[in-house]
């Protein structure tokens, strides 16, 4: 488990801006120390939790080491597959939603890393979820990965315009699908499979 640090990791725990990692660390928000010889600023672990208590960001971020994953859709048999290899997989944690509504208010609440969003929901369409998220300012970190069946360009064009980040067809391996999320949080990519 990690004890200490840089700006950056600290920015993608707390889901703020580096700036404002900085900006905190120097206003002696942040409990820190600097590299000796050099600028660099360095966070202590407990620093990092009380700054994220006293602040009100979730905790369990910096608690699990995981990052977490928002999976939506409607076709409960591949939730329970995408939710079973993706934990398997020991690097995230795990939530699911089966309509859009219930997306929009875990969002919010789970603050996911990404979320993997099926575009064909029952209630509200993928791109709408898109629009709301993207709607958030305070969401501006959180990563989009919309799957479907649907393959036309202009409406995978229209869902990149709403804010997603990726777009995978269905049907896909889950191997792929978990490729592209890691892509899309920066972190190694341990499978072969898919790998470009």
């Amino acid at each position: 488990m990690k004890t200490v640090f840089t700006t950056g990791e600290a920015a993608k725990i707390c889901k703020v801006s580096q700036q404002t990692i900085i900006r905190c660390f120097d206003n002696g928000q942040l409990k820190g120390f600097r590299v000796p010889g050099s600028r660099f600023r360095r966070i202590p672990r407990e620093s990092l939790y009380k700054f994220m208590k006293d602040n009100g960001i979730p905790t369990d971020a910096l608690e699990s080491g995981k990052r977490k994953v928002l999976l939506v859709d409607d076709d409960t048999e591949l939730l329970e597959l995408m939710n079973k290899v993706i934990e398997d997989d020991g690097r995230f944690e795990v939530r699911i939603a089966t309509n859009g509504f219930d997306a929009g208010m875990m969002v919010k609440e789970y603050r996911p890393d990404v979320i993997v969003l099926d575009v064909m929901l029952p209630d509200i369409n993928g791109k709408e979820v898109c629009h709301r998220v993207r709607a958030d300012s305070t969401l501006e970190e959180v990563r989009i990965l919309c799957i479907s069946g649907m393959i036309e360009e202009d409406k995978i064009q229209e869902l990149r315009l709403a804010g997603a980040d990726d777009f995978l067809s269905k049907p896909f391996e889950i191997e792929e699908l978990i490729d592209r999320m890691c892509q899309l949080m920066d972190i190694e990519s341990t499978s072969t499979t898919g790998a470009r």
